[in-house]
Order: C-alpha cells, then sequence, then structure tokens
C-alpha cells in the first residue's frame, strides 16, 4: 500500500462506519413507527442487535489493524531502502 493510497482507505472506513450508523436509525425509527407488526418489530430487532457489534467492536479493530499494517509497511520500507542506497 502507498501513502497515496491511504486516502481511499480511511474514505472506505468513513463511509463503512457512516453506513452503519445510517442504517441502525433507520432500523430505530422502523421499530418505533406505529403500525409494524410484531413479528416485523421482532425481526427489525434482531437485525439492529445484529448491526450494532459490527460498529461498536468490529470497526475499530479492523482500524487498529489497518493502521498497524501501514505503519508497518512504511518502516520495512524505509529500511529496506536506506540498504540499496
Amino acid at each position: 500500500m502507498e501513502v497515496n493510497d491511504l486516502y481511499s482507505f480511511v474514505l472506505l472506513l468513513v463511509l463503512i462506519g457512516m453506513i452503519l450508523g445510517v442504517g441502525i436509525i433507520v432500523l430505530d425509527n422502523f421499530q418505533s413507527a406505529s403500525g409494524v407488526s410484531t413479528s416485523a418489530a421482532t425481526v427489525i430487532n434482531n437485525t439492529r442487535d445484529a448491526l450494532a457489534p459490527i460498529s461498536s467492536t468490529w470497526l475499530p479493530l479492523i482500524v487498529t489493524i489497518a493502521v498497524l499494517a501501514i505503519i508497518l509497511v512504511l518502516v520495512i520500507r524505509s529500511f529496506g531502502g536506506a540498504k540499496g542506497r
């Protein structure tokens, strides 16, 4: 990964976070709307409960691993470039 590719990677992570956030907000609004049957409300709650851990548990872990991988690649390349000089 090049330093120039960081922008697209960060943008991808931001978009994933925004989509998850908007999805959970929409599911909350559907669940609280009148006229939703109990079976639909159960499905909406189950979906919301399944999506919530992604944004609170997995997304920070993915970001941390990605940042550490980028730092590792940059450090290895800097030592590799100094060896050839």
